[in-house]
């Protein structure tokens, strides 16, 4: 017997004709992560075995997976190659601390069905054999504690189990720039959707003197936690301090922030053709401010042919905050740094903006708005993408 740890998948399994697909990609996503040749991860028989072949699996590799999207849970198990039913009733003894618990019952699941045993009797059998060594009662129906048998290629018997993120594997459905803020929402925008299996380019829109390196600061570290649930990500800094006052010089007041959020989807769709993305993610919360009714949202979405996915669209403050303070961005996007947006929020914004009116009165602006979108990408280096 060893340690092991046996992985969950849930909608994985549903996918039927190119489930294999998926389970590859989740299995190539956790070799990664753990980054040890002696450590491998492969299928088994709708789990993912991670195993050392150097004996017990350290528990320092549940760390470097827990997070990881498309794992549902993950059960720190005793591998058996032995499954005589002697071995199996010594696994359960090892696996139950007989001190933590007024009742336990056995949980039998027999994927090989040349077993001699069926799962009852498998149950039955050990049940009895760990009720007369503990002396802890059985409860069927509401115990303390469940011992999990599992009878595949190997046995795999077990009592930890660790709840995980679930979702899809990261990058397994596409590729979308991520409009990433300072604020509360939009981290968790980036998170929802690549929990989804979308791989995220995250970009910040910067405006020095405007916006101070301490607001710059806070979006990097917003960006080092996503880059905890997907692997590293660069965060591309968008050089946007040109671009917003020639808005905020030539554009009516009421429709400012209609503007700005209209050249900034010009800009991330640029990124979005040179990273061969196929759409854009943005915060955006129906309702939540004058710039995020569906009128203002229908003049801002003309400024690209790109898709535009929306995760919270549905959600209120209260949901949004909850998952920010789950996933750990939350205390680091209240942090009292402006971004540039809430910095140019004027007075008296338009809530209900008529888009051919946009369109209009930014035609007379096209080719200068044109220039200095594309000169806020080319603003895009190595040493501005990484912390």
């Amino acid at each position: 017997m060893k340690k092991v740890l046996l992985v969950k998948y849930g909608e994985i399994a549903l996918r039927k004709g190119n489930r294999s697909l998926f389970e590859r990609q989740l299995a190539e996503t956790i070799q990664k992560a753990i980054n040890n040749s002696a450590i491998t991860c492969r299928r088994e028989q709708g789990r993912l075995l991670v195993e050392d072949s150097r004996g017990d699996i350290g528990d320092y590799v549940l760390e470097k997976i827990h997070k990881i999207f498309g794992i549902t849970a993950i059960c720190v198990a005793l591998k058996l190659e032995d499954s005589g039913i002697d071995n199996l009733k010594q696994a359960a003894l090892s696996v139950f601390d007989k001190n933590s618990a007024a009742s336990f019952k056995i949980e039998t699941k027999r994927a090989d069905k040349n077993y001699p045993m069926n799962s009852r009797e498998v149950s039955a059998t050990v049940g009895e054999t760990v009720l007369e060594a503990t002396g802890v009662k059985v409860d069927v129906k509401n115990p303390d504690v469940v011992i999990w048998i599992e009878i595949r290629t190997c046995t795999y018997v077990y009592t930890k189990i660790i709840k995980c993120e679930s979702g899809l594997p990261y990058g397994s459905t596409g590729k979308a720039v991520l409009l990433l803020s300072g604020g509360i929402d939009s981290p968790v925008a980036g998170y929802m959707m690549a929990k989804r299996g979308v791989e995220i380019v995250p970009i910040y829109f910067h405006a020095p003197p405007h916006t101070s390196e301490r607001a710059k600061e806070k979006v990097l570290d917003i960006n080092e936690v996503l880059s905890s649930f997907t692997g590293k990500i660069n965060l591309h800094i968008v050089n946007f301090t040109e671009v917003q006052m020639y808005i905020y010089k030539n554009m009516p007041q009421p429709k400012l922030t209609i503007f700005l959020k209209r050249a900034m989807l010009r800009i991330a769709s640029l990124i979005a053709e040179k990273e061969k993305a196929h759409c854009l993610i943005i915060g955006d919360s129906v309702g939540q401010v004058a710039s995020q009714t569906v009128q203002a949202i229908a003049a801002i979405d003309s400024a690209t042919n790109l898709s535009i996915l929306r995760p919270l669209a549905a959600m209120d403050k209260h949901q949004i905050i909850e998952v920010a303070r789950q996933i750990g961005t939350y205390d680091i996007s209240i942090r009292p740094f402006e971004d540039c947006c809430t910095i140019f929020v004027p007075k008296h914004p338009e809530h209900k903006p008529n888009a051919k009116v946009i369109a209009s009165i930014e035609a007379k602006h096209k080719e200068k708005l044109e220039e200095l979108c594309k000169k806020a990408v080319e603003s895009i280096n190595e040493s501005g993408m990484q912390k």
